[in-house]
């Protein structure tokens, strides 16, 4: 989780922010992983993502913009994510 501070969002919806001092690790939605519901954490799965990004994924802010479309974003901005996990050395594949 820490490893998300000062980086680049990196699900970069339509109104990112872009500030990298708001970053944090957005767990995926588990409502479509597990069927968990709001305050549920599924896996350790996720994206770093802005504040702005991050409120509109967990629906704290809404939007115009399709949910679909945006769980594509939240996937691609998590499979980024991983890769930065590896190239850290945070995510070690054996």
């Amino acid at each position: 989780m820490n490893s998300a501070r000062g980086e680049e969002c990196q699900i970069r919806l339509p109104d990112c922010c872009h500030d990298p001092e708001t970053t944090v690790f957005a767990h995926l939605s588990s409502k479509r992983i597990i069927g968990g519901g709001m305050g549920t954490k599924g896996k350790p799965l996720g994206s770093y993502a802005c504040h702005r990004c991050h409120d509109l994924i967990d629906g704290r802010v809404k939007s115009d913009i399709d949910p679909e479309w945006m769980w594509q974003r939240e996937l691609e901005g998590c499979v980024r994510t991983i890769a930065l996990l590896i190239d850290k050395g945070i995510l070690v594949i054996v």
